[in-house]
């Protein structure tokens, strides 16, 4: 019976499981000789994809980019909504993988995704109306943040033990220790709450510019 064949070595298959071994087991996890050994070939024949292990983790980052949705800047939606649904979508991206935040927190740099969600944010607000001073600082805004969001769980902060709040020390924590059975209920309502807060400042702050180009 032949032996299956492996899949052939490209940069999609390489990206793809150093983004699964970053989710797994953090970014301490990869170096090329571990991902190497994942993909089952020799150290070497991973320079023919990528030079260092920094290009293959900008490529890591900016493969969780790519999963955001940016439909909602091209399909008529106002840009309160579709500031709304990209911010759900952001992080939707970075919860999928928080390990690799602490690399987009850096910026886009050079990154081909990361540089297609900035502008389509920028564009959509200045076409909307926006001057593009404050455009530039709304797409600030909100990566601070959906990635602040992302970067942990407030919920997930507290230990699961009654006994652990005395409410000596703290009088008002004393439910705190079912906040993190309930961690992900908590953390979506208040991302929810935080966007809701966002948007409507950021409402007035538009009515505001249109009277003055009216």
């Amino acid at each position: 019976m032949a032996r299956p064949r492996k899949p052939l070595l490209s940069r999609a298959l390489i990206v793809d499981t150093a983004r699964a071994l970053v989710d797994a087991e953090g970014l301490g996890a990869l170096s090329t000789r571990r991902l190497a050994a994942e993909l089952g070939v020799s150290g070497p024949s991973l320079y023919n994809h990528f030079r260092t292990k920094d290009q293959i983790l900008e490529a890591v980052a900016d493969s969780v980019s790519a999963q955001v949705d940016l439909s909602m800047f091209e399909d008529g939606r106002d840009w309160r909504t579709a500031l709304r649904d990209w911010a759900v979508s952001y992080r939707a991206a970075l919860t999928a993988h928080p390990h690799v935040v602490p690399l987009l927190a850096h910026g886009p740099g050079r990154r081909p995704s990361g540089l297609r969600l900035a502008d389509a944010v920028f564009g959509a607000m200045v076409a909307a109306g926006w001057p593009a001073a404050q455009a530039t600082s709304i797409g600030a805004l909100m990566r601070y943040y959906v990635m602040g969001s992302a970067l942990g769980s407030f919920a997930g902060g507290f230990v699961d033990d009654e006994t652990a709040y005395d409410p000596a020390d703290y009088p008002h924590l004393g439910q705190a220790h079912l906040l993190a059975e309930r961690q992900q209920k908590i953390d979506e309502r208040a991302f929810e709450t935080g966007l809701t807060a966002l948007l409507d400042g950021l409402s007035r702050q538009y009515e505001q510019v249109t009277s003055r180009t009216v």
